[in-house]
């Protein structure tokens, strides 16, 4: 087996504007020419990876499980751009099990867009499509893409990023709200991003782009092409998982965006204050105090993040293209087959529940007891399944990966610690300990236990009761 080793293509211009009208007009005559000839729409897809050792492997295995004839996805592009992990040994032993991935290797990491450039140079068929490095996708999910290009007016599609993140956290609340806003915003006006395919008609994009996504768009957009959003096909992310990479991330995102609006007179429909606005108030997250003042909090990121990436354009000091990775969103992500399959059964003890109930009787331990569960519930939300058990436990079932579920269960720890427990109607709190185990049951294999972290506790004295 061999990899072969590709230089970058360079340009005069250094690749800043756009494509010149000429030749996209003879690039797209030649790919309609190879269109007119396929039976049925084939696809190049391209994954362009740096650093990305953790999830690849799954990456790729979502990708050609969608087609494992062949009749779709005639060729999978890897490009490895001076990955300094084991990206390419693991792409390396893929290639040599399968004839239809290719790895082409940068040595130095030139931004992503210089990827997508050496890509598109690369792919033979007549549409293309793009996937992240660190995302799975779902099943069907790129054949639902691929069949918009039966009309030829279609020129760009784009699918359904959905977040595995747990949403019991101030930042998983964060990144769900900002996807189900992408997602509200491009059902009515497309704003493609994570997987879109799109026709063979561009030669290159802009070198100096941090939105590699919305520059495709524009240029689509600018040939007369129709865009498409299609919710029906998802495709897992992993939104980040600290602050600052949040705020790093929206940062570039935005920065990107107003450096679209100048170059390419083009703007991402997420950038009307009016369809964001129409979006988050149509969404749902003021249902509750705790949403409703997370929600808040996530307007104030997002609005100090575009504060950010104005200021890195109008000083001009700071280019995004080649971007610091953001670690947090470079977890594995578990086949989402398998996480929806899998449970984790949360156990929760009150810490000195016995105690408890000889202070504030058995009655009132009971109601202590319904409530704490009753916050559970809350926190984790509708697809857990929450229980009160004897002597203080309340068991839950959660769904989904065990990363989210500990991620959350240790939040809702945390929660407990901050704040008192009402134990009637008259104003009476009281502060609670919770002790908790966790136990995934994956779907294949035995199961896996993990305690979960908790602030240290005095078990003497009795926990204090506040009128």
């Amino acid at each position: 087996m061999s990899v072969g080793q590709v230089v970058s293509p360079s340009d005069s211009d250094g690749g800043t504007h756009l494509a010149e009208p000429s030749r996209l007009a003879a690039h797209e005559s030649e790919s309609q020419a190879r269109a007119q000839v396929e039976p049925e729409v084939g696809c190049s897809v391209g994954v362009m990876a740096y650093n990305e050792e953790a999830n690849i492997a799954h990456a790729l295995d979502s990708i050609l499980r969608q087609d494992p004839t062949g009749q779709r996805i005639r060729e999978v592009i890897v490009v490895a751009s001076g990955c300094e992990d084991k990206t390419v040994p693991i792409v390396a032993d893929i290639v040599s099990r399968e004839p239809r991935v290719r790895l082409v290797e940068q040595a130095s990491r030139e931004g992503k867009a210089s990827a997508i450039n050496l890509f598109i140079g690369a792919a033979q068929c007549p549409v293309l499509l793009m996937v992240s490095a660190d995302v799975v996708v779902e099943d069907g999910a790129i054949d639902l893409l691929l069949r918009h290009f039966d009309d030829p007016a279609v020129g760009m599609a784009g699918g359904h990023p959905t977040p595995v993140n747990g949403a019991g956290t101030f930042l998983g609340h964060a990144v769900h709200l900002q996807w189900r806003l992408h997602d509200r915003i491009a059902r009515d006006a497309p704003k493609l991003g994570e997987m879109v395919a799109f026709r063979n008609v561009v030669p290159s994009i802009p070198l100096d782009t941090a939105v590699d996504e919305l520059s495709i768009q524009a240029l689509i957009t600018q040939l007369g092409y129709r865009l498409v959003y299609e919710p029906r096909s998802v495709v897992y992310n992993r939104g980040p998982g600290t602050v600052q990479d949040f705020l790093r991330q929206r940062r570039r995102i935005y920065a990107g965006h107003l450096r679209i609006r100048e170059q390419q007179a083009y703007s991402a429909p997420t950038m009307s204050a009016w369809r964001a606005g129409r979006a988050l108030l149509g969404s749902d997250s003021f249902s509750t105090p705790r949403a409703a003042l997370w929600s808040a909090g996530t307007v104030g990121l997002e609005a100090t993040a575009r504060a950010l990436g104005l200021y890195d354009i109008v000083r001009g000091h700071r280019s995004h293209h080649v971007w610091e990775m953001c670690d947090t969103t470079k977890e594995q992500i578990q086949d989402p087959a398998n996480a929806q399959s899998q449970h984790n059964v949360a156990v929760f003890h009150i810490v000195n529940f016995h105690r408890l109930e000889l202070e504030i009787g058995l009655h009132g331990s009971r109601q202590l007891a319904r409530r704490v569960a009753d916050r559970i519930q809350q926190s984790l939300g509708p697809t857990a399944t929450v229980s009160v058990q004897k002597a203080g436990t309340v068991v839950a079932l959660l769904p989904g990966d065990r990363g989210s579920a500990e991620q959350a269960v240790g939040a809702l720890v945390q929660l407990f610690q901050a704040t008192p427990v009402a134990l009637n109607g008259r104003g009476a709190s009281t502060q609670v300990s919770l002790a908790c185990g966790i136990i995934a049951f994956p779907q294949s294999g035995p199961p896996l236990s993990q305690s979960v972290a908790v602030p240290e506790f005095e078990l003497e004295p009795a926990p204090s009761t506040t009128t």
